[in-house]
């Protein structure tokens, strides 16, 4: 009996030990490392450090007095304990939405405007710069996202709803690709967010310069994109249900450390 090539690769593959197939994830690891010296969230990171002091908007101010979390203008360190409740606003907010809230009170932007604007245009674009920046200033802090409030505990409840919550034409949710170990789609791994590590890996790698798209993409986009693959209608920007989720993967994730921005396929 006559074998092709490529029958005989295939019998290769299907009878390689565990241990030899898992060098595909190692194989992609090692394609991170090489490209992360040179990782373009960089150049995010500088322009969102410029956009933080650069007086804007109608009321010509920079966002030096904006509140994260940690006090005006504290930048260290807030990004490892968002989302969480503030009482200026008197719900839960994730990076996002709180800088969408000082882009309207100190530099009177539209912050429905720029919710509605689409990824990668205008001032989105800016937002995804300004998140560069600032989750940076925390890279390699674990993560501790406050509990205290009830608020924040309701968001977490809900988050763990949304994140269970199956539907759409393939009867998907977020747990059918996050919720077990050892998953994979491609040649991706992809995290169980439901626990560390895979929840602090996970929720700690975004935002991310995403190199199939060639931009840099905030947790804001990369929930849409889920929501997309998922095939159900995209939620809207700095949504309750979005941020509910971020305080469900991060409370999961205290303890992980942030690499964000980080480097994606």
């Amino acid at each position: 009996m006559k074998w092709s090539l490529i029958g005989l690769a295939a019998l290769a593959v299907v009878s390689l030990p565990a241990a030899a197939q898992k060098s595909t994830a190692d194989g992609i690891a090692e394609y991170r490392a090489m490209l992360a010296d040179g990782n373009p969230a960089e150049l995010f990171e500088a322009k969102g450090e410029a956009l933080w002091k650069e007086a804007r908007g109608p009321k010509k101010a920079t966002l030096e007095k904006c509140d994260l979390g940690k006090g005006p203008g504290v930048v260290k360190g807030a990004f490892v304990e968002l989302p969480r409740y503030f009482a200026d606003t008197q719900r839960v907010q994730d990076l996002e939405s709180r800088l969408l809230t000082c882009m309207e009170t100190l530099q009177g932007f539209n912050a429905a405007e720029i919710a509605r604007t689409r990824f990668g245009a205008g001032e989105q674009k800016t937002l995804e710069s300004l998140v560069a920046y600032i989750s940076a200033e925390s890279r390699d802090m674990a993560f501790n996202l406050p509990q205290s409030h009830p608020q924040e505990k309701l968001m977490y409840e809900v988050g763990k709803k949304v994140f269970y919550m199956r539907g759409g034409p393939y009867d998907f949710s977020c747990a059918s690709c996050h919720g077990e170990d050892n998953k994979r789609v491609r040649l991706q791994d992809l995290p169980n967010l439901t626990r560390n590590p895979g929840a602090g890996n996970g929720f700690g790698a975004w935002p991310a310069y995403r190199v199939s798209s060639g931009d840099l993409w905030g947790m804001q986009r990369r929930l849409n994109d889920c929501y997309r693959q998922q095939r159900f209608p995209f939620p809207g920007f700095a949504s309750d249900a979005t941020i509910a989720l971020g305080v469900y993967m991060g409370v999961n994730g205290k303890g992980g450390k942030s690499i964000a921005p980080a480097l994606k396929r």
